[in-house]
């Protein structure tokens, strides 16, 4: 039944959001699931705009991903809430199985060694500042003893800053030996060097953008919709971003023109409300829609 298939994929999401990674043969023991249940999942997540992601032989879910993004700001506590809390807690020195329940669960999301330190906070403020110098002048850096939970590794990258993101609590960089763009979060870097070596691969540089429905990627695609007044009311009322993307046009239509970094939210949009948006634009994103439509006309017959 289907609410037994929704309580494997919320499990698999919880393991997978954990401060740790999972094998698929671990996930598999886990869960009493075959790998072959288990890949189908971890497709399913990443087409629901999921950032899956693999370190060797070991998976999770990065908790940066735009559904964990939206429903953190609503249902979470900021880092120094959460700080706070765990004080509490363990000032009350209660060993009853609510508290002890309580601190696991505060545990299983936040890095507290990080967190709770004051040295360690000072430094990722000395760590935004060289990183700011690089980026500014266009300069390589050293992130010295890089930290990854996920590879639990602890290593030194040379790369290309050249992005802030998420508050300056990340840094979008080019690593020179793996000759890709990773985000790498300022907390982790035990110091940062800037070189004198100017960048040698700019071109190579690729931004994260995100778009109004809080999904990341490194490219956008252009849609164009038109909207009745009721489509225009919940779309303007949900994500009030999209009020500059919006012209008149007409007594009762708007023009919504606008970028998007994956057609799942604004996709989710239009299908939840087909009968009041008409899709103008791009090819692209007419394919994606008229997939998802015949995929739902199979479902029910």
């Amino acid at each position: 039944m289907r609410h037994n298939q929704l309580e494997r994929e919320l499990q698999l999401m919880l393991l997978l959001t954990e401060n740790r990674g999972f094998t698929v043969q671990q996930l598999c023991d886990r869960l009493s699931l075959s790998r072959r249940n288990i890949y189908y999942y971890l497709d399913f997540f990443r087409q629901a705009g999921f950032v899956v992601e693999k370190r060797g032989t070991v998976y999770s879910l990065d908790k940066t991903s735009p559904f964990f993004t939206k429903l953190f700001k609503t249902l979470h506590f900021t880092e120094d809430e959460a700080i706070t809390l765990r004080r509490l807690l363990d000032r009350t020195g209660d060993q009853s199985l609510q508290v002890r329940h309580l601190r696991r669960k505060l545990d299983s999301l936040y890095d507290f060694d990080i967190l709770d330190s004051v040295e360690l906070r000072e430094q990722a403020g000395r760590n935004v500042s060289v990183l700011y110098d690089a980026i500014k002048q266009k300069n390589k850096a050293v992130l010295h003893n890089y930290s990854s939970p996920h590879s639990n590794t602890v290593s030194s990258r040379v790369v290309e800053p050249f992005m802030f993101l998420a508050d300056n609590n990340e840094v979008r960089c080019y690593e020179i030996t793996s000759g890709m763009n990773k985000t790498f979060k300022v907390a982790r870097m035990e110091s940062v060097e800037m070189l004198l070596d100017p960048w040698e691969h700019e071109a190579a540089h690729k931004p994260m953008f995100t778009d109004i429905f809080m999904f990341s990627s490194e490219r956008q695609m252009p849609v164009e919709l038109r909207l009745d007044r009721l489509a225009y009311s919940v779309l303007t009322e949900e994500y009030p971003r999209s009020a500059r993307h919006i012209v008149p046009d007409g007594d009762r239509h708007w023009l919504l023109r606008l970028m998007v970094s994956s057609y799942v939210g604004i996709g989710r949009f239009v299908l939840g409300l087909f009968d009041s948006v008409e899709v103008l634009g791009d090819d692209g994103f007419r394919r994606f829609i008229a997939d998802r439509v015949r995929s739902m006309a199979e479902r029910v017959k």
